[in-house]
């Protein structure tokens, strides 16, 4: 598994929604639903801290819905460009 998003240790979803506009969405059932002008982000409760992770490509999308996975997630859908520019500078060939 590849990029997370930097922020505070808790409150991510919060974090992102209020920071980059970041739009609540509930899991999609693949990642072709995902829309072309987003990009799709699974924040992870690990207990004492929160992971923001960018579901970038069918294999990351699989990683994070899987069944045998108990931890909390939650979904948020981003601007394309902006996670692309801005806050991955280093994925542009992702």
């Amino acid at each position: 598994m590849g990029h997370y998003i930097q922020g505070p240790t808790k409150g991510k979803v919060d974090f992102l929604v209020h920071e980059f506009s970041a739009i609540r969405t509930t899991q999609p059932i693949s990642f072709s639903m995902i829309p072309g002008d987003k990009e799709l982000i699974c924040v992870v409760d690990n207990g004492i801290f929160d992971a923001a992770a960018w579901c970038f490509s069918e294999r990351e999308f699989d990683e994070f819905t899987q069944k045998s996975d108990p931890r909390p997630k939650r979904w948020l859908l981003m601007d394309s460009k902006l996670v692309r520019e801005k806050l991955f500078r280093d994925a542009k060939n992702v």
